[in-house]
């Protein structure tokens, strides 16, 4: 069976990110409160609106779980307002969040909608000629320690990771077939098979 992912279902583009899993062969389900954050493999904050995200963690009861979720060891993947619940430090204006990914970034930090578009990436790791798409996206002023930079917009680093987490200022998931979306399924089946593994060895 194939690993399931779990999308946050509150708020934002969880359906797109449902597609594009869905189009490398990958399981999801809407995670809309505690209970749905049971027994999955993997876990996506998708784009949309941070400060209504946080409300509504809030109203559903889902802070502290999806905390312990994001802290879990899981591969996570996070886009542009999810990204931004992700970073340890957040401006214009500053606001609460998980503070587990060693980024600063700012809100709306390319611009509102006018500036949006479809920009090329450089990057060591995904194939020449990638593009990512930014609406109203945050920018990353800031890279902290173990954080890798995966590509850049100009100067700017737009994908990060460290450990298990991986973070977006651009929406991969909008781009059929993008690159990005089939690192995090490789990561995804990569973590399930060693965690088959050390059970088999346990059992």
């Amino acid at each position: 069976m194939e690993p399931l992912v779990g999308v946050l279902a509150l708020q934002g583009d969880f359906l797109d990110h449902e597609a594009a899993l869905h189009a490398v062969g990958l399981r999801t389900r809407q995670v809309r409160a505690a209970a749905d954050l049971c027994l999955l493999d993997g876990l996506v904050l998708p784009g949309g609106e941070s400060t209504t995200m946080l409300t509504l963690l809030d109203v559903e009861g889902l802070w502290a779980p999806l905390g312990d979720a994001l802290r879990s060891g899981m591969p996570v993947f996070a886009t542009c307002a999810g990204m931004i619940l992700l970073a340890e430090q957040v401006e214009n204006p500053r606001q609460r969040s998980y503070g587990l990914l060693p980024i600063t970034v700012v809100r709306n930090g390319y611009g509102r909608q006018l500036h949006s578009g479809t920009f090329a990436l450089t990057s060591s790791v995904l194939p020449n000629g990638t593009t990512g798409t930014f609406i109203r996206a945050p920018r990353i002023t800031a890279v902290g320690p173990g954080v890798e930079v995966l590509a850049r917009r100009g100067d700017d680093a737009v994908l990060v990771q460290k450990g298990p987490l991986r973070a977006a200022c651009f929406h991969p998931e909008l781009q059929e077939g993008h690159p990005v979306v089939d690192r995090f399924a490789a990561a995804v089946r990569a973590s399930c098979s060693a965690r088959r593994s050390a059970q088999e060895r346990a059992s």
